[in-house]
């Protein structure tokens, strides 16, 4: 659900204060030098004749149940509602935990979706080995500058696991030293994923986190960097802390961590202070926040002399300071919370930076305010807002005030500089492409990093001068098994949805490519996360087989503004759906492709997409493979002991309060509206630990489709048993995924033979 899929994975870095630690893995494609195998020896077959491809097999036999539950006036059936196991929130931590008959379920499940692909087992081989010889080896981040260090991660040859490391910035390069070893780490463990870590201000600390089920509970440490050994208490006890959300922030001293902890439901509620050297059943609780809506973060300030406590539900938030440099500080309120105020904020030196919706800047505006008298009254505007040029975020430093702004789509970059009152920006040259900002661990610094990329183009890392206005290219992303960019075309297309809107379609596709071609459709649209058309050497294996992939920017997110968000959500939020159906009958009509020759992809919320297109309009699509999809949506945002019910009301509605909300979800929910009809094969993933998009979700879908659908198919479910949301932890391992996607995708399009089996 929340958080967007977290299977969008950003560029490795060690600098990730203000969110968690990405993987170096992008999702989504493929290498030149074997790859140019193109469609001269991967021969189309006839769509019709792809039931050929999949072996056949009895799916697992799925009891039905039927609990009958009352909600204003209407009597709501769920024949599968046992597969939700009534000890959910102990089998996050423990999956052994799970009800034996439900697990047995999941097993045959996952021998069944084996069996009738083991056609493609061969080709999901080939596919996993070119994806692999994709990735650079040891690929290292560009080391970030702070004080008499260089921090960076990189990756060992085959290694699975980020490296976290550091070097003297006035030595010699061979003085690294490896802070944390992940492969080390994770050599015992099923599943591994370090939530994040960061040194201390004065370089002798590190503390580190790391979820062992893919349950996203991270366990924080505390490690000596002299001695690469975690602390221990007093009472020669490992110095850990439970249950967190994976991040910390230190005092200015070095003596003191805050943290924010999660709730039995999984629920970040609570800040905490754990002084070093204590147990942490001493530690001090700092703030608290009561409503199950609202969710708790916490993250330094870019002047390190803060911390910033952020209190938020789907539609307003309230941000609170700590003094770091007191020994005992306590939350200073910004702005009280107000319904609809969304608000981030930043001090520096006597002046706090406010980046703001207030009085109905949707698309945002920058503002200041007196450090010691924030409150909304001496707000003063300094960016002003302007109507469909989403602000995406700010960074504040010493002597300039950085700002991502979206365009009609388009990222860029804007730097104002304080002494001059004056801006300029950085611009680029390209139809469609994708810039991250990198935070900067030094705050009074000349340069802020940038990664550009572009559909066709490797991610270029650069380091920019303020003053200078000069950029150098500090890396560009490898690809070991050869890419010409040349070879490749990208193109930002226009659909008309039935509302009359223009909707954005970013295309990749081969220069050779042969039109009508099979297209991969990816959509998300939900929480206001925008599409980045950024590199991914993952879906060049598709686009060197003949596909075109494709990007559809729906509404939900905020690829057009803010307004193009709230044109996607709550009584809106079926303008996603068309807009994604729109986006298939356009790359129809322009000839690109053909009706049951596309594969609808999408995870998360994305995978709600996915179950709603399948029910509206299954005849477009060749295939739907369905990522950790949210298709019980209804039964979801009535249970309010689910750890993102809560605060998705303000996203989706609030059924049991609202019968308008009931209605309205009731009308679209993909589990509710599965009909007697013919569906596509249809593929869905799961994670068994996954605490937002829950186990039984795509499981009861699944079991409900075979049993209500007239014709068409497969239908198919994986649940990966070690792991949650985001999937396998390793860099190779989450690689095997996608080599199943894309399989299925080729598969359903007719682009494998059946003899090819192996």
């Amino acid at each position: 659900m929340e958080y967007e899929n977290s299977r969008h994975t950003e560029p490795l870095s060690f600098k990730s204060l203000h969110k968690k630690q990405s993987r170096c893995t992008t999702k989504n494609c493929n290498s030149l030098k074997k790859a140019i195998t193109f469609m001269s020896e991967i021969p189309n077959i006839d769509p019709r004749e792809t039931e050929k491809i999949f072996c056949s097999a009895t799916p697992p036999a799925i009891e039905q149940r039927p609990v009958l539950r009352h909600w204003h006036g209407e009597t709501l059936v769920d024949c599968y509602d046992w597969l939700r196991a009534a000890n959910w929130q102990e089998v996050l931590q423990k999956p052994a935990r799970l009800p034996r008959e439900i697990r047995k379920i999941i097993d045959e499940e996952n021998i069944h979706a084996d069996k009738v692909l083991a056609n493609t087992r061969k080709l999901q081989r080939t596919l996993l080995k070119e994806l692999k010889s994709r990735l650079e080896p040891d690929e290292a981040d560009v080391p970030m500058p702070d004080g008499d260090y260089a921090y960076y991660c990189r990756f060992r040859e085959e290694g699975q696991h980020s490296l976290y490391c550091r070097m003297a910035r006035n030595g010699p390069e061979t003085t690294e030293e490896i802070l944390l070893d992940g492969d080390q780490l994770a050599a015992h463990h099923a599943f591994f994923d370090i939530g994040d870590a960061c040194h201390s201000p004065d370089h002798r600390l590190m503390w580190w986190s790391a979820d062992l089920q893919g349950s996203e509970f991270y366990t924080l440490h505390i490690r000596n960097l002299a001695t690469g050994r975690d602390l221990l208490t007093a009472q020669s006890l490992p110095e850990t802390i439970e249950a967190t959300d994976g991040q910390a922030v230190w005092d200015c001293a070095a003596q003191s961590l805050y943290y924010v902890r999660m709730d039995e439901n999984h629920r970040p509620m609570q800040v905490w202070r754990h002084r070093l050297g204590t147990a942490p059943d001493q530690d001090e609780l700092i703030f608290e926040e009561q409503d199950p809506a609202w969710f708790v973060s916490i993250e330094p300030s870019a002047e390190g002399h803060h911390a910033i406590i952020t209190v938020k539900d789907h539609d307003s938030t309230e941000c609170h300071l700590l003094d770091l440099r007191m020994e005992a500080a306590q939350p200073q309120q910004i702005a009280p919370r107000q319904t609809g105020l969304r608000y981030a904020v930043e001090p520096r030196g006597d002046q706090l930076f406010i980046h703001t919706n207030q009085n109905g800047a949707d698309d945002f505006k920058i503002m200041v305010a007196p450090l010691h008298h924030p409150e909304p009254q001496n707000w003063q505007e300094l960016i002003a807002h302007r109507p469909g040029c989403l602000i995406v975020s700010m960074s504040v430093y010493q002597d300039f005030l950085l700002r991502l702004e979206q365009e009609n789509g388009l990222p860029r970059i804007k730097i104002y500089t304080f002494a001059e009152g004056s801006e300029h920006q950085i611009d680029f040259d390209a139809e469609a492409y994708a810039l991250d900002l990198e935070d900067m661990f030094e705050f009074d610094t000349n340069i802020i990093r940038f990664v550009y990329s572009s559909m066709t183009t490797p991610h270029e890392t650069y380091d920019y001068h303020v003053k200078t206005h000069t950029r150098l290219l500090r890396k560009r992303q490898r690809v070991p098994s050869g890419h010409i960019p040349e070879n490749y075309v990208t193109k930002r297309d226009f659909a008309t949805a039935p509302d009359g809107e223009q909707v954005p379609v970013t295309l990749l596709y081969h220069k050779d490519c042969t039109f009508p071609a099979p297209v991969l459709l990816y959509g998300y649209g939900a929480y206001g996360h925008d599409l980045s058309a950024d590199f991914s050497t993952n879906r060049l294996s598709l686009v060197n087989r003949g596909f075109i992939y494709a990007l559809a920017h729906v509404r939900g997110g905020t690829d057009k503004g803010w307004s193009w968000y709230k044109q996607g959500k709550l009584t809106h939020k079926t303008n996603t759906f068309t807009d994604f159906i729109a986006c298939a009958h356009h790359l129809i009509g322009v000839k690109l492709t053909q009706a049951g020759d596309i594969v609808a992809l999408g995870g998360s919320a994305g995978g709600m997409l996915m179950g709603a297109v399948a029910n509206m309009a299954p005849q477009l699509f060749a295939g739907i493979v369905a990522d950790v999809p949210f298709v019980d949506v209804l039964n979801t945002m009535m249970d309010d002991t689910l750890p993102l019910t809560p605060p998705e009301w303000l996203e989706w509605g609030n059924p049991i309060k609202d019968i308008t909300a009931f209605n309205r979800l009731r009308a679209y929910s993909p589990y509710d509206n599965i009909k007697p009809q013919a569906y596509p094969p249809i593929l869905a993933l799961a994670g068994l630990t996954d605490p937002r998009v829950t186990y039984w979700e795509p499981m009861k879908w699944v079991a409900k489709l075979r049993a209500t659908m007239t014709g068409g198919g497969p239908v198919l479910l994986k649940t990966n048993v070690e792991a949650g949301h985001a999937g396998a932890s390793g860099r190779f391992d989450q690689l095997e995924e996608i080599a199943l996607i894309q399989a299925f995708a080729l598969a359903v399009c007719g682009l494998i033979r059946p003899e090819a089996a192996g």
